[in-house]
């Protein structure tokens, strides 16, 4: 079964357009292996990022919001540890 990104962002903050943009890396490296990439309006200032019902990221947690590759690899990890990412293994 293929895994599912959940992005959680805060509307009051306006994040929907970064939870977007993640959401569109995320699609463009992985598409053939996850089920889905869905966002998720929240509040109170969240930003989290779900694989399953794992949390990978969280703004509070960790200090701020993931750059894309960030993101690439905590999902990679998940997925395909030996997976190669290119140049943003590098």
């Amino acid at each position: 079964m293929k895994p599912k990104i959940t992005i959680h962002y805060c509307v009051l903050c306006q994040w929907l357009l970064r939870a977007g943009w993640m959401a569109q890396e995320l699609l463009s490296t992985f598409s053939d292996e996850l089920a889905e990439v869905a966002l998720a309006p929240a509040s109170k200032g969240v930003y989290q990022i779900y694989y399953n019902d794992e949390l990978i990221w969280c703004r509070v947690r960790d200090g701020g919001f993931p750059e894309a590759k960030i993101a690439k690899r905590l999902v990679r990890d998940r997925l395909d540890p030996t997976r190669d990412l290119g140049h943003i293994d590098k």
